[in-house]
């Protein structure tokens, strides 16, 4: 399984999921919600989402390192301050979010499941990767992070 670990760009794999998660809303009958309320719902959580990952990706360039998560080990610094004192991973938050926003715009129970894949796929493939490489890189000072700090939230 590990040749699947760091090989997908973060992006394509939340598409994937947007993807499989539009297929389950289509073939399986979800709520009878007002459209308005959920759209209102979606944008909501997609503003709360798009905040994180910008949030996320300034916090990178401030600090001068990469933002490219394919390539952990080429991390300069460790970045700890912004968004980064409430999430290990406030990227990958906001990419959830976006999956939890289209999940209510298709008002499909159904649909949620792909937040829940996309969130384990995300543990074991990316972000576990991640880790290990920014242990190598920063030692101990990544372990105690890692003990302050939560993965997501």
């Amino acid at each position: 399984m590990r040749a699947l670990e760091n090989k997908i760009p973060p992006p394509i794999v939340t598409a994937l999921f947007g993807l499989l998660m539009w297929l389950a809303a289509h073939y399986m009958p979800g709520l009878d919600l007002p459209y308005l309320g959920r759209v209102l719902m979606a944008l909501f959580v997609l503003a709360v989402g798009v905040c994180f990952s910008v949030a996320g990706v300034l916090s990178f360039r401030q600090a001068q390192t990469t933002v490219n998560p394919l390539k952990p080990e080429t991390a300069s610094a460790l970045v700890r301050s912004g968004i980064y004192q409430y999430s290990r991973n406030p990227m990958y938050v906001g990419f959830a979010l976006l999956l939890l926003a289209w999940a209510c715009y298709l008002a499909s129970p159904l649909a949620l499941l792909g937040v829940l894949g996309f969130v384990l796929y995300m543990n074991r493939f990316q972000i576990s990767p991640e880790e290990r490489a920014l242990t190598t890189l920063f030692g101990g000072k990544f372990r105690a992070y890692q003990a302050q700090v939560r993965r997501w939230l």
